[in-house]
């Protein structure tokens, strides 16, 4: 991909916007190309070229769960988002989720958070266009992608790990598994997976080594245990794509 990745910064706080978009400028391969303060500024600038949105979900006017919503019309054509908030309650983050955005960080975070954050989502993009092209990967860069064991992690993913295992299988009992599941693969799969970044089958297959039909076997799986969240992402042609996010663990 040639070319830094532009993004608007959108921040009712103008402290937190000039901060923020210090931490954007200073990570590598990033440009900030304008700042906005309320969402009808933010959907004004989303027209001219950016690539990224970091939005804020408090905003004065049009709220940030409203700019996704107007975000998601624009189809394929519309910038990415990853929310930048202190909004923490189930609502605001179910509803953010819903509208496929790239991550959800809750403020205050550290300069090193976003940067992780970043060039996660700009390493996705890299491999997302190289995969549009066809390209063929040389031997090397398989055995680097197997001995990983993932493509796209989030620290919230870890965390949630062991609860979703034990909601899988009945806090630890294997036993209940359908027959051909193992459950090594099955807990790899889990960890493969993130809360909030969905992934594809073939993203999964590829992050655990293992084939698309064994991957899509515990993926039905787990889908059926509750453990994770399926959807579907509607490009400009085709059939849409199925996409996997692990589930919230339930409140206690």
């Amino acid at each position: 991909m040639t070319g830094p990745i532009r993004v608007l910064v959108v921040d009712d706080d103008r402290g937190a916007r000039a901060l923020h978009a210090g931490f954007v400028s200073d990570t590598r391969g990033f440009v900030v190309v304008a700042t906005a303060g309320t969402g009808e500024a933010a959907l004004e600038h989303s027209r001219s070229g950016v690539d990224l949105i970091l939005l804020d979900m408090r905003l004065p006017g049009i709220s940030g769960i409203e700019v996704l919503h107007r975000l998601r019309t624009l189809g394929d054509d519309g910038p990415d988002v990853l929310v930048i908030s202190s909004s923490q309650d189930q609502t605001t983050v179910r509803q953010a989720l819903a509208a496929r955005v790239v991550g959800y960080l809750v403020k205050p975070f550290t300069q090193a958070a976003l940067g992780e954050r970043l060039e996660r989502y700009a390493a996705d993009r890299e491999r997302i266009v190289i995969g549009d092209r066809d390209a063929l990967l040389a031997q090397g860069e398989i055995d680097r992608l197997l001995s990983t064991g993932t493509i796209r992690t989030a620290p919230a993913a870890a965390s949630g790990t062991r609860r979703a295992a034990g909601r899988m299988t009945g806090g630890g009992d294997h036993a209940g598994l359908p027959k051909g599941l193992a459950a090594p693969t099955l807990a790899q799969v889990v960890a493969a997976l993130d809360p909030v970044v969905a992934l594809t089958g073939a993203e999964v297959a590829t992050a655990c080594g293992i084939s698309r039909a064994t991957a899509n076997r515990y993926l039905t799986h787990l889908v059926d245990t509750g453990v994770i969240h399926l959807s579907h992402r509607y490009g400009k042609r085709g059939r849409p794509q199925v996409l996997y996010r692990l589930a919230p663990s339930p409140e206690r």
